[in-house]
């Protein structure tokens, strides 16, 4: 417990004076910087809740969102949401029961109703008007979020619960705590990577190896710069650093429980402070080979037949729709493609006619979901193919899926034939 600091208006919000939701609110915040020794509490300029999806939230977590709603509860920040279990235009057309889409329709009125904006995505800083900026200090609930944020941009974030993400939006301030401070920034592991890390997939390999060994612990990339080409000024398109670090920040968070990394030359706080970042002794790592990492992600090796293959886990940027539209181009599918994205990366994509490309193929380019959170059973999906490493991680154990894992090229050749060959397709480049 701590002698923690309120000022005469939280101790207001605190007392009840802005109505039983915004108190409720309050006690969350307060009662989590009491539990990790906050001095006070720290104002934030986004939230981003995650814990959206009626398959993860059930009949309890969609009465508890709508009680809090209907106590009149607002946020008072920007707050944006995760994917839920369905497109909101699609779920009858896929043959989504009511008593799936009910429930769910029924959690997003909830958060609507207390002012988020349903964006649907786990990639809240794709969108040029959500994008947060070096120093920021947020309530982000997804983790991979969360790693991208802190670490790539050099925002502050802790892994905030679905809950208490709603609670700082609505009271907007969250316990000065963990990553919110400099001290718990710095590196405890150096990681040496002297293997070859090119495609999206291998980094997803490497996110493996790394959050595996490093647990919930901050890590030095000490050389990794050689593979990545420079990072843009603008990371809201994606590109190949982005989207790389991306997949890199997501595994790291669901094979580990990092939600923070550093990379020499690379991130901006590395760039900056160098390695007066390393917190000494730190631990050292050496990643000498992938291929251990491509053994266990690549769940099932006697699988062939695929029922999907998905793009976008974390959610998939420009960049990355556009790759595949160039792959797609011309060809006709043999099984079913989501390309998972947020509505307003599906727009712009739209606008440049990828989209249309990969729904020529036979594909779809579905947004508010992805194969993680929606009921893939009832969707007649039991084996699944995948470059991203944090869906090889989460799809079999929430979706029951069988998985393939490889390169993007090896996917889409899957898409193409209807099989998995991908001992057969060159990794990309």
């Amino acid at each position: 417990m701590s002698d923690l600091r309120l000022t005469a208006e939280e101790q207001a919000l605190l007392a009840g004076a802005e109505g039983p939701g915004v108190k409720r609110a309050m006690e969350i915040v307060v009662a989590l910087a009491r539990i990790y020794g906050a001095a006070d509490l720290a104002p934030v300029v986004h939230a981003q809740i995650a814990g959206v999806s009626y398959k993860n939230v059930g009949d309890a977590g969609v009465e508890f969102l709508n009680r809090w709603a209907d106590e009149g509860a607002q946020v008072r920040v920007p707050t944006t949401l995760n994917p839920m279990g369905m497109e909101r235009g699609k779920w009858q057309a896929w043959g989504i029961q009511p008593g799936f889409a009910s429930p769910q329709l029924s959690v997003i009125d909830a958060f609507e109703k207390m002012g988020v904006t349903p964006t649907l995505s786990c990639t809240p800083y794709l969108f040029q008007q959500y994008k947060p900026q070096r120093g920021d200090a947020l309530a982000w609930a997804e983790s991979s979020a969360v790693a991208f944020a802190n670490s790539v941009i050099g925002a502050r974030s802790n892994r905030e619960g679905g809950p208490s993400a709603i609670a700082a939006a609505i009271v907007g301030r969250t316990a000065r705590y963990g990553y919110l401070l400099d001290d718990h920034r710095r590196a405890n592991w150096i990681v040496e990577v002297r293997c070859p890390v090119k495609s999206v997939a291998d980094f997803g390999a490497l996110s493996y190896s790394v959050g595996k060994a490093v647990g919930n612990g901050v890590p030095w990339f000490a050389d990794l710069a050689h593979w990545l080409p420079p990072l843009p000024s603008d990371l809201t398109q994606g590109g190949l650093a982005g989207d790389r670090l991306k997949t890199l920040g997501a595994g790291l968070a669901a094979y580990g429980a990092v939600a923070l990394f550093h990379i020499a030359g690379v991130t901006p706080e590395a760039r900056d402070l160098g390695e007066s970042l390393i917190r000494p002794p730190a631990q050292r790592l050496v990643i000498d080979s992938l291929d251990a990492a491509y053994r266990v992600m690549d769940a099932d090796p006697d699988l062939r037949v695929i029922d999907l293959v998905t793009v976008g886990c974390p959610h998939a940027s420009l960049t990355e729709i556009a790759e595949v539209a160039e792959y797609l181009a011309g060809k006709t599918l043999a099984t079913r493609l989501w390309v998972t994205t947020g509505e307003i990366t599906r727009q712009a994509a739209a606008e440049l006619g990828y989209v249309r490309i990969i729904e020529a193929a036979g594909g779809e380019v579905v947004a508010d979901t992805c194969a993680v959170v929606a009921p893939m059973r009832m969707l007649d999906v039991r084996t699944m193919a995948t470059n991203a490493g944090k869906m090889a991680c989460y799809a079999p154990m929430h979706s029951g899926v069988k998985m393939r894992f490889g390169d993007l090229a090896a996917c889409l050749d899957a898409a193409v034939t209807g099989e998995w060959r991908g001992d057969r397709v060159t990794r990309d480049a």
